[in-house]
């Protein structure tokens, strides 16, 4: 192990007072609200109905396993599972606000004729009719020269924040499944 000298310990102390945050009033206030941006720091907190549906896959995930620890290791999952899914959410709303973003358009109308033909395939069991895939730039105005890749390539860096948020969600999420696998075993 090799010890700091004098000089440098001398450095670090100077270098320490130059990193102590804003000093202005302004500036403090700003950073206050960096952990509310989008609001995936925060502990989840379910609502009636989102507990019920917690409850529901927390049961689901349990499986034949009863006992307590077994149906707590499946809430969390479950929790996670929410959390993830929060994500997913802000990452698919980020894309969405992205100047530039095209709503691709939908593959099935849910038309009387289109569910016609569903039950009619059904039926037959035969494939039911493929929808034409629309164009998508039919949708965009020829005042736009900024395609849809470029929305997406300005929001990346936002979406590269939200990635720590899925990481630690997933891993919650895995954590609590394998450690329902050990108790089963």
């Amino acid at each position: 192990m090799i010890m700091a000298n004098q000089n440098q310990i001398e450095a670090n102390r100077r270098n320490a007072t130059k990193s102590t945050g804003p000093r202005s009033r302004g500036g403090k206030t700003r950073v206050s609200q960096n952990a509310w941006r989008h609001g995936l720091s925060t502990p989840f907190q379910a609502n009636a109905a989102q507990t019920k549906i917690i409850e529901k896959l927390a049961k689901q995930i349990a499986g034949p396993l009863q006992g307590r620890i077994a149906f707590e290791l499946a809430r969390a999952a479950a929790i996670a599972a929410f959390d993830l899914a929060r994500v997913r959410q802000a990452k698919a709303q980020i894309i969405k606000s992205a100047p530039g973003f095209v709503e691709p358009p939908p593959t099935v109308t849910g038309s009387i004729e289109e569910a016609r033909d569903l039950k009619l395939a059904l039926r037959r069991k035969a494939s039911p009719p493929r929808p034409t895939p629309g164009d998508p730039w039919s949708t965009m105005s020829c005042d736009e020269a900024e395609p849809p890749s470029e929305a997406v390539r300005r929001a990346l860096p936002q979406l590269a924040r939200l990635d720590r948020y899925e990481a630690r969600a997933v891993a919650r999420r895995d954590r609590a499944i394998r450690a329902i696998i050990k108790l089963g075993c």
